[in-house]
């Protein structure tokens, strides 16, 4: 409740945002926010729901609902961008929170806090943050300048030992933010991994094919958004209720598996745009990433979940979100990065179709970089557990 709370009100300003300083300082408040309800969904996901059948359900339709939205948001951001203005993009996100805070009193279950110890890791919280924040900020300056670069040098190298002396700090203490011994525990490092690498190549891939379709095809930012809804429908579709019905039957190694071939096969077909195509020579690989994505990040879910004990869902939930919250930079400094080899100045050139043919020959070049990291993700998804008697109706844990 003070997630969504908090984010309305940080909508709310930065709508009224007089400056860029006061919008930049309302986004980090919506980032800060939306790290705090997104998190803590996924644990009372895990709390309420037992594993098996019925929590694959819960997270199928959580995936459902979450394409519901990117569909909605890629269709009336640019409806309201055209018709109202940016800030309209902000003002709307108040009443839904509005609504979303009232109907968290009504229908959440009230159940008490659990604090191991009564202790927080507050040393461990603030360097791990620190570690997170200069890694993403380095990431993003790698995205425009290059790797190879003092603005992202300095910060990467500070990051490195920021969390490297995070992970000292877990180690000696008493209460951990993040038990180490817990990445040992069934598949939750493979998931996180997996998780990192698919986020990685879903970031720059959402990037990439947008920019493809506005600066090289001339589409407006509407038509865009259209060009996006067979993916979130297939989502909404396959996710929200195939998924679930999938992994039911067939368990969580294979789905993970064909996720990621699926995934693989997507980027690969995404290697054929041209600068004379049109949507349809993105449809069919965006259809098979989608179709991969829509199963694989349930799993991934479950994955990450399968086997915590009570009061371990924040930390689980927490991990594996922060794993997808990191690898979209990540994923996006290194695929524009590759692009950029190519094309270092899209569109800066005298002539015009010289650009667009380099910078279309740098996309390319970052698909096929994004089918490696997939692959590799395939071989981590090989590792994968499946938690024992995950698809079985629930039974009663022995006491």
């Amino acid at each position: 409740m003070f997630g969504v709370s908090l984010f309305s009100v940080a909508s709310l300003t930065g709508g009224l945002a007089p400056s860029l300083v006061s919008l930049v300082i309302s986004r980090a408040v919506q980032g800060v926010a939306a790290a705090i309800s997104t998190v803590t969904a996924l644990s009372i996901f895990a709390t309420i729901y037992p594993e098996g059948a019925e929590r694959n359900k819960a997270f199928g339709i959580l995936v459902a609902v979450l394409s519901a939205g990117f569909a909605a948001g890629s269709l009336t951001g640019g409806v309201l961008t055209a018709s109202f203005g940016w800030r309209s993009v902000l003002f709307v996100n108040v009443p839904i929170g509005a609504v979303t805070a009232i109907l968290a009193v009504k229908y959440l279950p009230n159940n008490p806090g659990r604090l191991p110890k009564g202790q927080l890791d507050l040393l461990g919280g603030l360097s791990v943050s620190a570690g997170i924040l200069l890694l993403v900020y380095a990431l993003t300056n790698a995205a425009n300048v290059g790797f190879i670069s003092t603005e992202t040098i300095l910060p990467l190298g500070a990051s490195i030992a920021v969390l490297v002396g995070f992970l000292f700090i877990e180690y000696r203490s008493k209460s951990p933010l993040l038990p180490l011994g817990f990445l040992r525990r069934g598949s939750v490092l493979a998931a996180n991994v997996l998780a990192l690498i698919v986020a990685a190549a879903s970031g720059g891939l959402g990037f990439i094919v947008t920019i493809y379709l506005q600066q090289v095809l001339g589409y407006s930012a509407l038509s865009t958004g259209l060009a996006f809804l067979p993916a979130a429908l297939i989502f909404l579709f396959v996710g929200g209720w195939g998924a679930p019905r999938l992994l039911n039957r067939f368990g969580l190694k294979p789905i993970l598996l064909s996720s990621m071939a699926l995934i693989v096969i997507g980027n690969v077909l995404l290697t054929q745009i041209s600068e004379q195509g049109s949507w349809l020579n993105v449809e069919p690989g965006a259809i098979f990433w989608s179709l991969g994505a829509s199963i694989g990040f349930p799993a991934l879910f479950i994955a990450a979940l399968a086997g915590t004990k009570p009061g371990e869902e924040g930390l689980a939930s927490g991990l594996i979100t922060t794993s997808q919250r990191v690898g979209f930079p990540s994923g996006l400094a290194v695929l524009i990065s590759i692009a950029s080899i190519v094309d270092p100045g899209p569109f800066m050139t005298t002539n015009q179709s010289t650009s667009i043919a380099q910078t279309v020959l740098g996309f390319r070049y970052a698909f096929i970089a994004a089918a490696v990291m997939t692959v590799i993700g395939l071989l981590i998804a090989f590792r994968i557990k499946t938690p024992k008697n995950n698809w079985q109706p629930q039974t009663p844990a022995p006491t």
